[in-house]
């Protein structure tokens, strides 16, 4: 677990990305349902891993993952004007497949658990 400010600057810079990524980037590759799930910095605040959940198909995912790579650049100088921070962390792009994952764990726990709609009275 981070520090504080780690978690802290963490969460701006989630924050950011997500609003640049919805208003401000201009590849067609980032349409659809992307969310940035979460960011990791570095102690010294260098760094930044950003973790992004995509809804859709593994061609759409692959491509998402295209686009954010060639708007990094785009991104890192666009939250360097946002923020006030000493330096800019350089970001890594992630796939974060746990939303996807409880979505599925949700659908078969529905599957699994017995539909019961008799009435609780009838029984006694």
């Amino acid at each position: 677990m981070g520090s504080r400010r780690q978690e802290r600057v963490g969460e701006l810079i989630r924050e950011e990305i997500s609003e640049l990524i919805r208003r401000e980037v201009r590849d067609p590759r980032l349409t659809g349902v992307i969310s940035v799930t979460e960011v990791v910095t570095s102690p010294d605040l260098r760094h930044a891993q950003v973790y992004v959940s995509v809804m859709g198909t593994e061609e759409e995912k692959m491509q998402v993952e295209k686009g954010l790579a060639a708007a990094s650049g785009f991104i890192r100088r666009n939250l360097g004007e946002r923020l006030s921070l000493r330096y800019t962390p350089e970001l890594s792009f992630h796939r974060d497949d746990s939303i996807e994952r409880g979505s599925r764990l949700l659908q078969i726990i529905k599957e699994v658990t017995p539909n019961d709609t008799t009435d609780k009275a009838d029984k006694s």
